[in-house]
């Protein structure tokens, strides 16, 4: 058996894997389709890199969702506290934001690639860039190596596929491990864009498109019932929403949709408020200025650009004076400031997702090891795998953690193998 081991994608997971396995003495190979690897960690975190966030083991499991407790085994290994180390060590730097958002201090996603990539070939790996892998070489229910586009064969005593998801595909993710993963015999959960900007009905969200809402709390209704919530900032883009708030919504507006359901967006622009505080707070400011018109009345609770839509769907007229608004409408502009409704009626396309949802069915892959369990000597990581969570770093520290088990699986399996079974006469 050869000792050489292949990683297939030069992301974050195929990096990480690469140089952990190399790093333990396997005659490692990276084989990159692009013409440099790390190129969608360079958009990461808007150019930022969000590495991972400092939520403790159990709340960072539950981002991401029912699929989370596969990944318990790979961040017993390999968690943040790991992974900051790691950082150190090559000389990346970091800090804690908002929301417990890790970051490279004062430096962008660059430096993180450049990094990831010098710390692989330090530990003797070699990167082969412009390599698309064709498909995967399986003799005896065991991989055996790769073929190249370009036809030619590359041996190997473990493969490790780490191609990433489908978003973003200019990045080179553009699915090709759930075709390698399928033609080995491995079931993939439909692929659909997670993390994704929403599509609404009606000309609101190009009337406030650029609109940046903070501190808001937004919940998402199908089948007469409340389905989720999440709070915090919110966009209005040219054909809808976007921003941290609905991200985290999106993955399961985006099944609902699937499902057949209609999908509407409650918007609570005055979330510490409750109903009575926050009527107490207009009849204060009614009795303050009951001169101005109810537009300028508005300014002290809305942005600007908000304004013409709140006095549109109210249907209280911009210019009435403030002291004349009777009780049903200010019932109204406080029910409007708890509960503005948008229609979704759809989302963006899986390649402007920052995340994919979906991929290799996690019970065919072993928790621990991140090893195949219909294919001896094949490994995945990454985002390849039907793991994804909400935004805030969750999804990048996955695909660390599970390269790092990876690489130091396979490459413990190339450098001692276990013997085989003797073959049937």
């Amino acid at each position: 058996m050869t000792t050489r081991l292949i990683v297939i994608g030069g992301g974050a997971a195929g990096l990480m894997a690469a140089g952990q396995a190399a790093g333990l003495g396997a005659a490692t190979l990276l084989l990159e389709k692009m013409d440099r690897p790390g190129k969608k960690l360079l958009i990461t975190g808007k150019g930022r890199c969000n590495l991972t966030n400092v939520a403790p083991l159990r709340d960072f499991i539950a981002h991401f969702g029912p699929n989370g407790r596969f990944l318990r085994g790979a961040f017993h290994q390999f968690f943040t506290g790991e992974l900051l180390a790691f950082f150190e060590t090559l000389g990346v730097k970091t800090v804690v934001e908002r929301g417990g958002r890790v970051f490279p201090a004062g430096e962008a996603a660059e430096a993180v690639v450049d990094a990831l990539a010098r710390h692989v070939q330090r530990q003797g790996a070699a990167i082969r860039t412009g390599a698309a892998v064709a498909r995967l070489l399986i003799e005896d229910g065991r991989a055996t190596g790769v073929e190249l586009a370009t036809r030619e064969i590359c041996t190997a005593g473990a493969v490790i596929v780490a191609t990433g998801g489908a978003s973003y595909p200019g990045t080179g993710s553009t699915g090709d491990g759930y075709r390698l993963a399928q033609a080995a015999g491995h079931s993939i959960a439909p692929v659909r864009p997670a993390l994704v900007p929403l599509r609404t009905a009606g000309d609101i969200a190009p009337r406030l498109q650029g609109l940046s809402l903070r501190n808001v709390n937004v919940s998402m209704w199908w089948g007469g019932k409340k389905q989720a919530e999440a709070f915090g900032e919110m966009l209005f883009t040219h054909s809808g929403v976007s921003g941290p708030v609905i991200l985290t919504l999106s993955g399961r507006v985006v099944d609902a949709l699937r499902g057949g359901q209609k999908v509407t967006l409650s918007i609570d622009l005055k979330p510490a408020l409750d109903p009575p505080r926050l009527d107490a707070r207009l009849l204060r400011d009614i009795d303050a200025h009951g001169k101005r018109h109810f537009h300028t009345l508005l300014k002290d609770l809305l942005p600007a650009k908000l304004i013409p839509v709140c006095t549109d769907l109210t249907g209280i007229a911009s210019d009435r004076p403030a002291h004349q608004i009777t009780a049903d409408e200010r019932k109204r502009l406080r029910a409007w400031l708890k509960d503005f409704r948008l229609e979704v009626t759809g989302h963006l396309p899986l390649a402007a997702a920052i995340v994919t949802a979906g991929g290799i069915d996690l019970h065919e892959v072993d928790p621990n090891t991140l090893e195949s369990r219909l294919v001896k000597g094949l490994y995945f990581a990454g985002e390849v795998l039907d793991l994804d969570a909400d935004t805030g770093g969750y999804n990048l520290q996955a695909a660390f953690s599970t390269g790092w088990v990876a690489g130091r699986a396979a490459a413990q399996a190339v450098l001692h193998p276990a013997p085989r079974p003797p073959r049937s006469p």
